[in-house]
Parts: structure tokens; C-alpha cells; sequence
């Protein structure tokens, strides 16, 4: 006898709420093994593809694609008849684990990594790594036009309904307090006309539409943009870029910052990276200015631990962090994300530059996993490959320092006596003035600035 299971989204990583349907692998009436890719799911931290826990015939797909929607909401149900139960486990898979009443609805499958796709897309940059020349590609976003005209097969007229009305609403611009009035009022949100500024829906205009008034006429905008394109489009904040504006938020509106800055003399360390790529032992390895920093940096702060540490409001302390996650903020078409590599403090410079380049591939893919954008204890962001000389980074929540690399180039500097043409660059240190007070950030800004100015200063230190 046929049984539909269920296929919950799951929390494939620390914590995460909710996930964007990006593409269906399969529709209805496909036959799926365990361990078969069905879906590709947009989360706040990375792109991935998840497996069936069951084997069987795809009855329905409950979402469609482009859809937002909670962990634990049914996305895929499958008919897991008696000839699917007999099917034999995907190598690994632990016996049992596609038969009937296997699997829970709640179980949870290990995430897969994405596969960069073949078709359209857009460069993705790591903010602080080298040539911008990588190109990635993926699939353009589907639109609520798409999901009416019926592109999403399989999915209930109802339900798709359901979900265009939900999209429609959360895209009105308005208060939740006059969502709520609205709500107890029985008025539509998507039949208010805004008179508010930048298109907001006010009170005022609820109470007029329930009141049975005509809306205020607005301007309507006519004509077209920049290239032919239409003078205005709204897109949806949602996944990383959603996920990053919460976050930075609430790290500059809880810990005080406070940016230094210093400009030096970084023409010793330009040689010293000619002369590696010379060697065979760099001879295969992409190294740029930012593998010594990230060097620099693991080195600078054991003589001023409390750059590296974290403040644990909860428990009223500050805890001091003995190893180094060293965050790599990295600029992506999803937004910005900043993956970490651990213990970074015990890589040589050959190391590290082999895993920057790991991870700029990586932030490229859009497969950096979960665990990859959690934990991290101090930061770099390399503005440099912009051309730009210098700013204040925002401190990643939980973290004490992160330092911005400003761009490298030949300018006039008086080196012994004599105004010459030099490799110069400033660096800026953000920092929680909480645990890190003005002597500790300007000595640990001076260190990394004196291993950049004369590499051979590491000598002395390790």
C-alpha cells in the first residue's frame, strides 16, 4: 500500500530560519532514490542542494520556486510504495534508511555542496583577494509572474494562490502596527495606495480604504531608465543580504566602535612577495599582500591577546579566545559574507595563502558551508582591490577587531633622507572599545604595520 511521507525543510546549518526554493531537480511523478538530489535552496549563508531521505514517486511539490519559507514547512511529499521501500540504500546510508517508516518527516539530510552551473550569471568578487576575473554562473531568480503562469509544475492552483497573495503582501511597505491595523480592519495591503514617504502605506490610508474612501492618486512613473530598463525596480531583501543588513546592525548599534589608522611603507614586503612567487615552493600559489597581512595579523596578536577576544554579555565576561578564525570578508551578487579559516595562528604564509585561495573559490561557488561563516574571532576586509586607500569596517557580531587593507600603490615617500617612489598602504583597525581600549588597538595596529613595513621583524617575535 502507497504512503506519502512528507519533506521538511531542515536547518542545514547553526540555526538558520527559513530558506528561498531556488530550483526543483525533480517534479511529479518522477522516481527518487535516497540520497537523490530534489531541491536547491538559498539560505542566509550559502547555496545548497539537498538529498531525499526517501525513495519513491514525487506526489507533489508543495512550494514553488521562489518561495520563502520557514524551517519545518513540508516542501516535497513522496509516495513510498512497496518497490521504492525495496531499493537498495545509497552507499553509506545506514540500512533502512529508505524504507517506509524509515525516515521521520522531521529527519534532517546532510547538506549537499552546490555544483557551479553552466548557464548565465554574474561575477562574484572576494573582497580582499587578488584579480576580480572569476566568473560564476546561476540561474536567474524566478519572479511571482512566473509562479502565476504556472511555471512551478505541480503545485496547486490554491497553493500557489496562497503564496503570490503572501509575496504581493510582504512587498507593501508599512509598519507592522498599521499591518495590524489593517489586519483587524479586514483591508487588503495590497489594495492601499501609499501616500507615505517612499511609497509607505500610512494609517491614514488604511483607515480611508476601510472606510470605504477613494485612495489618494500618487505619481506614476513613466518612461525608462538607465539602457532601456525600467526607471524603478524593487528586489527583495532576502537570504545573505537580508541575513548581513540584521547583523551589521546590530553590531554598530552594540559595540562601540573605534577606527586607527596608519600609512606605511610596504615596499620590503612587495619584494618579498616577487621574490616567493619565484620559488617552487609558491610556484602554484595565487599570493597577494593579504596572505601577509593575515600572516602579520596571526603573529601581532599574541603580544596583544584582547584584540582576538569576545564579550559574553550574558555572563558578564570577557573571554579570551587563544587560537585565531581569521574572517575573510568576501563581496558576492547574494551579498556579503565572511568566511573564516580556523586556526589560522598555526598556518605558515604558504598555508594560508593556499587556504585565502580555497576559500575565494569557495565565496565564488556560493558552496562555502555553514560551519565556514560561524565562529570567526578577528576579521580582514581588503578594500585595496577597488583602488580604495582607506575606511571604518564594521565589526562582525561577536567579534573584537577587523582590519581593512587600503589599496597598494607606488607614491612619493621620504625613505632615508630622500623622497623616493615607494610601495605605500594604510591599514584601518575597527575595534570594540568595550574590550579593547585606545593603547591596546594602537599597539597592535603599530605591530602588523612594523611586520609589513620590515617582514623580517617576525624573526624577532617567533
Amino acid at each position: 500500500m502507497a504512503e506519502v511521507s512528507q519533506f521538511k525543510l531542515p536547518d542545514v546549518g547553526e540555526g538558520l530560519t527559513e530558506a528561498e526554493i531556488v530550483a526543483w531537480k525533480v517534479k511529479e511523478g518522477d522516481t527518487v532514490k535516497v540520497n537523490d538530489v530534489v531541491v536547491e535552496i538559498e539560505t542566509a549563508k550559502s547555496l545548497v542542494e539537498l538529498p531525499s531521505p526517501y525513495a519513491g514517486v514525487v506526489d507533489k511539490l508543495l512550494v514553488p520556486e521562489g518561495a520563502t519559507v520557514p524551517v519545518g514547512t513540508p516542501i516535497i511529499a513522496v509516495r513510498t510504495d512497496a518497490d521504492a521501500a525495496d531499493q537498495p540504500a545509497a552507499p553509506g546510508e545506514p540500512a533502512g534508511a529508505g524504507v517506509v517508516g524509515g525516515p521521520s518527516e522531521d529527519m534532517v539530510p546532510a547538506p549537499q555542496p552546490r555544483e557551479q552551473g553552466e548557464d548565465g550569471g554574474q561575477q562574484q568578487v572576494l573582497v580582499g583577494y587578488g584579480p576580480r576575473a572569476s566568473v560564476s554562473r546561476r540561474r536567474a531568480r524566478r519572479t511571482s509572474a512566473d509562479v502565476t503562469s504556472g511555471a512551478s509544475s505541480g503545485t496547486s492552483d490554491a497553493l500557489t494562490a496562497t503564496f503570490n497573495a503572501v509575496d504581493r503582501s510582504a512587498r507593501v511597505l508599512a509598519k507592522p502596527p498599521v499591518r495590524k491595523l489593517a489586519k483587524d480592519l479586514g483591508v487588503d495591503m495590497t489594495t492601499v495606495v501609499p501616500s507615505g514617504p517612499d511609497g509607505t502605506v500610512t494609517r491614514e490610508d488604511v483607515q480611508r480604504v476601510a472606510a470605504g474612501g477613494q485612495p489618494a492618486e500618487t505619481a506614476v512613473v513613466t518612461g525608462a531608465g538607465w539602457d532601456g530598463l525600467p526607471r524603478e525596480e524593487r528586489i527583495p531583501v532576502r537570504s545573505v543580504r537580508k541575513a548581513t543588513a540584521a547583523a551589521v546592525v546590530a553590531s554598530a548599534f552594540t559595540a562601540p566602535h573605534v577606527t586607527e589608522f596608519v600609512t606605511i611603507d610596504a615596499t620590503r614586503t612587495m619584494r618579498l612577495i616577487d621574490r616567493l612567487r619565484e620559488s617552487r615552493e609558491f610556484g602554484d600559489v595565487r599570493l597577494s599582500p593579504l596572505a601577509v597581512l593575515a600572516r602579520a595579523m596571526c603573529i601581532a596578536v599574541r603580544r596583544t591577546p584582547v584584540v582576538n577576544a569576545r564579550w559574553d554579555e550574558a555572563a558578564g565576561e570577557i573571554v579570551l579566545q587563544r587560537y585565531v578564525n581569521l574572517g575573510i570578508a568576501a563581496a558576492t551578487p547574494r551579498g556579503l559574507v565572511v568566511p573564516n579559516i580556523k586556526d589560522a595562528d598555526r598556518l605558515s604564509l604558504l598555508d594560508l595563502a593556499v587556504a585565502i585561495n580555497e576559500l575565494a573559490d569557495k565565496a565564488r561557488q556560493g558552496t562555502a558551508p555553514p560551519s565556514d561563516m560561524t565562529g570567526g574571532t578577528m576579521s580582514i576586509t581588503n578594500i585595496g582591490v577597488f583602488g580604495v586607500d582607506t575606511g571604518t569596517p564594521i565589526l562582525p557580531p561577536g567579534e573584537a577587531a577587523i582590519m581593512a587593507l587600503g589599496a597598494v600603490r607606488r607614491q612619493p615617500w621620504v625613505h632615508k633622507g630622500k623622497v623616493r617612489p615607494r610601495w605605500v598602504t594604510t591599514l584601518g583597525l575597527s575595534f570594540d572599545h568595550r574590550l579593547v581600549d585606545g593603547e591596546q588597538g594602537s599597539r597592535f595596529l603599530s605591530d602588523v604595520a612594523a611586520i609589513l613595513n620590515d617582514p623580517a621583524q617576525t624573526l624577532v617575535w617567533t
